[in-house]
């Protein structure tokens, strides 16, 4: 089985209705299993949906397993890739309900593997990452959200805690003066690996809530998952309509994320 697109399922996002001639498989890569992965037909073009987090969010953030993941959509041909990730905002204009493309990152991470290349053979790799999400599929789903009357917030700085626990009131504070838009627990480092692996790829946050601190409620995952599920609808209309959008070659500098950064001895 193979797929040239792939859409990456976040909390709330455990299924895809939308592919036709649908199968599944679990791909086994040198990092570990992948999730069951869904293959099939969309809008004429082949396209892999893999949840995050499994199909019952059985990995919390912290432990999923992002190589894993990531190795298993290169394997089946993906060059493009669509994820969606719940966000608590810290920005008064992204309120709770709407969705933001992300833009750039602050990574607040401490113990997840954030690279393919770990020495040995394979050498080392110092990627970069000035701009980590792909400008082409940003522009395909900007252009895609206009046409629909969609509002999508352009662009986002989002801060990657390690999790799974939410943040405090501080962390928070300190957050809003680094300049994030957006915290989260799980888009570094599966951007990065997907640049290391030259696969283009984008995210579309959707806010759940204002942060801890910002908000007056307790922060709960039950809130979070009524969010999404409230919201998921619109994601889905956004990624399936930008699918068919997205030009068969590659314009971007994505296919050529390597080139110079490699170090083998």
């Amino acid at each position: 089985m193979r797929a040239e697109i792939a859409i990456i399922g976040g909390s709330g996002v455990y299924s895809i209705g939308a592919l036709e001639k649908a199968s599944t498989t679990v791909m086994r890569t040198p990092y570990g299993n992948s999730p069951e992965i869904v293959i099939g037909t969309l809008g004429g073009r082949r396209v892999a949906f893999l949840p995050r987090h499994g199909k019952r969010h059985t990995a919390p953030p912290h432990l999923v397993n992002y190589r894993a993941n990531l190795w298993a959509l290169y394997e089946l041909g993906v060059k493009r890739a669509f994820a969606t990730t719940a966000c608590g905002s810290l920005n008064p204009k992204m309120r709770p309900g709407e969705l933001v493309l992300l833009y750039q990152f602050i990574d607040f991470t401490k113990r997840r593997a954030q690279t393919f290349y770990e020495g040995g053979e394979k050498g080392v790799a110092h990627i970069d990452v000035t701009e980590p999400y792909c400008s082409e599929l940003r522009d395909v789903l900007l252009k895609t959200a206009r046409g629909l009357k969609l509002n999508l917030h352009p662009r986002a700085t989002y801060g990657c805690t390690e999790g799974p626990r939410f943040e405090t009131a501080a962390e928070i504070k300190a957050l809003r003066r680094l300049g994030c838009d957006l915290v989260g627990m799980t888009n570094v480092p599966e951007c990065v690996l997907a640049r290391e692996l030259e696969i283009c790829y984008a995210a579309v946050g959707v806010v759940t809530n204002f942060a801890a601190g910002i908000s007056k409620k307790k922060l709960t995952h039950a809130e979070v998952a009524e969010l999404m599920k409230e919201n998921i609808g619109r994601v889905q209309k956004l990624m399936f309509k930008a699918i068919p959008q997205i030009p068969k070659k590659r314009s971007c500098a994505c296919g050529h994320a390597l080139d110079g950064a490699v170090v083998r001895v």
